[in-house]
């Protein structure tokens, strides 16, 4: 098990990958610096004008694929320390046929001496899957320049020198993917040019983009059996009240790291090569330095770089004495069911949408799932369905993506009819201990009243109390405290440009608009963190981020059944309130 303080890469590791990614910037500029004339017309005699241009081109990309080595190397990869040895000795080879470029390759042999001496630092796994969609795309690319370079020349088959046959041109498409003429000779330069180029840029695409693939980070398949899935329940019935977001861990798409002793468990997703857990450990405290112990070191041993998305205060402690840095990330609506009411003049816009849709002929039905009949459930999916605005499943870390399966019984729907009894909106909250929800996801027809939204969520907060329920997280706002200080008097300018960023994000996420929905409801803030290694890992993060919520896209993401879909807020995983 790692220990405390160790969850960022040693220093020598990231030392080493700047020293190849220069390496590899030094390939590019000397694949486009031109050599001495005189050295080149020399050199000539020995090596054909075609193999000079490739072993330029392959530099390149070699240089180009060493660069992108850097990030796999600093996170400990063998595999990346597998490819770069490999190119690395290439590059020595290529200098020399490019031109006799003695510098270049002697620098290039530094470096692999260099690799070679420290492969001991590089001992992360490496993803069995990526293998075969790097063998995959090699052969697919390398097929389609054979077959290109062989019709290029079955069409100039007037032009040849002499009569060479099939074999001939087989043999010429595939010898011109690495670089070298082949028997079949042209009567004009342009014809052999364009097969040249046609099938070498094909073959450098085949090995490229293979290793690329090779190196990419492959998702890890979600890890869960039933022993660990009604272990993970037993915990949230005996700790679950601690976190909001506990029951989110029932995600199918989350794999489970447990303690040693199976006491405490962190849900986690990899995407695009980052470890990102969301909320709190799941256990009781005392119990979750271990298995942040056992995730920090299965995601050191794949080259994962950990993230934690949204947990609470204590756990963010927890996660900062194993060498995290924690960051402020936004607050947790948290509303306190004994005190709400309509009353008053805080409340007074939301108490006027709530009467006017109730003039209007709009019922809640406030049920728990288990106590609806399968054709009353099947109706609320079918309406979730219909209500969802577009295709795309979102959510992850505030989000239990699934509506109807048997297993969330406990799970309470809102359910708004209109005066016709037509169903125009439902919300779904999942379980927060005994005496608490979490809204999951909120629906609602764009054809209905204005106040939908108002009226469900002030049905569950009044029927809450009579329920045995006294909190009600409702929804979670990025950067909250932003937007709420710049509003005071004596903001400062670094404040007010914050704002402004803020403000001008919000076009794209509603970002503001969450803030505003939630803080009608007169609600308590608690504070949710975001847990890294480093700051030069944020952007990788962000990005794994939002491809795990489906703000970006992710290919071949699998489809739930319809009962099971997460109908999700058009703008958040967790629907604007």
């Amino acid at each position: 098990m790692m220990q405390p303080g160790l969850a960022r890469p040693p220093l020598s590791r990231r030392t080493i990958a700047r020293f190849v990614q220069l390496a590899g910037l030094f390939d590019v500029v000397t694949a486009l610096v031109p050599r001495p004339h005189s050295r080149m017309a020399e050199f000539a005699h020995y090596v054909p004008a075609a193999g000079v241009l490739s072993a330029h081109a392959a530099t390149i990309v070699v240089g180009m694929l060493l660069v992108y080595l850097g990030a796999g190397l600093r996170r400990g990869k063998r595999r990346a320390w597998q490819v770069a040895v490999g190119l690395t000795a290439l590059s020595i080879v290529l200098h020399l046929v490019k031109g006799l470029d003695f510098a270049a390759a002697g620098v290039a042999g530094v470096l692999l001496i260099m690799l070679l001496a420290t492969q001991d630092r590089f001992t992360a796994v490496a993803d069995p899957t990526s293998r075969w969609r790097a063998l995959t795309a090699l052969v697919g690319f390398t097929l389609a320049g054979f077959l290109l370079g062989f019709l290029e020349i079955a069409i100039r088959a007037n032009h040849l020198l002499g009569t060479p046959g099939v074999i001939a041109w087989a043999e010429e498409a595939a010898l011109g993917l690495v670089g070298i003429d082949g028997p079949v000779h042209f009567q004009y330069r342009l014809g052999a040019d364009a097969v040249a180029y046609t099938t070498g840029a094909c073959g450098l695409l085949a090995g490229g983009i293979a290793l690329v693939i090779l190196l990419r980070p492959a998702p890890r398949r979600p890890e869960r059996d039933e022993a660990s899935e009604e272990r993970l329940r037993e915990l949230l019935r005996r700790y679950g009240k601690a976190d909001s977001l506990s029951y989110f861990a029932l995600r199918t798409d989350k794999s489970l790291i447990w303690a040693p002793n199976r006491a405490a468990v962190v849900a986690y997703r990899v995407v695009n090569g980052v470890s990102l857990a969301a909320g709190d450990p799941i256990g009781p405290e005392s119990a979750w330095p271990e298995a942040i112990g056992a995730w920090l070191g299965d995601a050191n041993r794949h080259g994962w770089t950990p993230a934690v998305l949204g947990c609470g205060n204590a756990a963010g402690k927890a996660y900062r004495k194993w060498g995290l840095d924690v960051v402020e990330l936004g607050d947790e609506a948290i509303v306190d069911t004994g005190t709400f009411s309509l009353t008053g003049r805080p409340m007074r816009g939301v108490r006027q949408a709530v009467n006017r849709m109730r003039r209007a002929g709009y019922q809640c039905r406030v049920v728990r799932q288990r106590d609806l009949t399968p054709a009353e459930l099947a109706d609320a999916v079918r309406a979730a369905d219909l209500f969802r605005d577009g295709p795309v499943e979102r959510g992850f870390s505030m989000a239990l993506s699934r509506l109807g399966d048997p297993r969330d019984a406990d799970c309470l729907l809102v359910l708004c009819t209109d005066a016709q009894g037509a169903l125009r909106g439902l919300l779904q909250f999942v379980p927060w201990g005994a005496d608490g929800l979490s809204l999951d996801l909120m629906r609602g027809d764009r054809t209905a009243d204005n106040g939908l939204t108002e009226l469900m969520v002030t049905e569950v907060l009044e029927q809450s109390p009579a329920m045995g329920v006294r909190r009600v997280s409702l929804n979670f706002a990025v950067l909250r405290s932003v937007f709420a200080r710049a509003e005071e008097l004596g903001a400062g300018p670094v404040l007010r440009l914050w704002h402004r960023l803020l403000m001008a994000a919000s076009k794209l996420w509603q970002i503001e608009s969450l803030y505003r929905s939630n803080a009608k409801y007169q609600p308590q803030w608690a504070p949710r963190y975001l847990c890294f290694p480093t700051a030069r890992d944020l952007p990788r993060i962000a990005v794994a981020a939002m491809t795990a919520e489906a703000f970006l896209p992710e290919p071949r993401l699998p489809r739930l059944s319809r009962l099971r879909r997460a109908p999700e807020d058009e703008a958040t995983a967790r629907a604007a309130v």
